[in-house]
């Protein structure tokens, strides 16, 4: 199975340094595409921000970084931020910080400091899983199969949403490694009466 260190979950923190306020904002990301649009969202959000600094590392077979200081001393802003991600072994994620500007100029060093701070305390509200590709399942079933069912499914995987209609309806993501092993399984347990449909895959945590 192949994996790779994440962020868990978008998160956004805050600190002040001689008056200027660095606005952490994290995202988890599976695309330069997905990046670039989240750091124009934020830069819409705070056009009067000073600076809307920025970095992100995406990819697993091939990496691919990027970052931008957007005003800042060049290295002193972007390239930090992309810094901690590498320290930490992170990709398919995206950093970005928002200044507004105290009055007080902190100088080249502290502004490293102050954008390795606020990537750092972004990146620890966020969190940080091991994460691979799953396969996304809908599985149905009559309601005397469930019981049995649920418990085998939560051995497999995580589940994400269950309907309760005619029949038991679940929303199931498990990892692609293990799929076909998991259809068997359900198979045999259900003598064939679910319906199992495989509606997709995403990167997701591990369990």
């Amino acid at each position: 199975m192949r994996t790779f260190k994440s962020v868990l979950d978008s998160a956004q923190t805050e600190i002040v340094i001689k008056k200027s306020r660095f606005i952490s904002h994290v995202f988890p990301v599976h695309s330069e595409e997905e990046a670039k649009n989240y750091l124009m969202e934020i830069k819409e959000k705070y056009r009067d921000a000073t600076h809307n600094v920025f970095a992100w590392q995406v990819g697993i077979d091939k990496i691919l970084q990027r970052c931008g200081d957007d005003g800042e001393p060049s290295g002193t802003a972007g390239r930090p931020i992309l810094e901690v991600i590498k320290q930490r072994g992170l990709t398919n994620v995206l950093i970005v910080v928002t200044r507004y500007f105290g009055g007080i100029k902190l100088g080249a060093g502290g502004l490293i400091r102050a954008y390795t701070q606020a990537a750092r305390e972004g990146l620890d509200k966020a969190g940080i899983a091991l994460k691979a590709l799953h396969d996304i399942y809908w599985i149905s079933a009559d309601y005397s199969l469930w019981g049995q069912l649920s418990r085998e499914m939560e051995k497999w995987g995580k589940i994400e949403k269950v309907n309760y209609t005619q029949q038991v309806e679940t929303k199931l993501l498990v990892p692609t490694s293990f799929s076909g092993d998991f259809e068997k399984i359900i198979y045999e347990l259900t003598a064939g009466n679910a319906v199992v449909k495989k509606i997709g895959s995403t990167y997701a945590p591990l369990k």
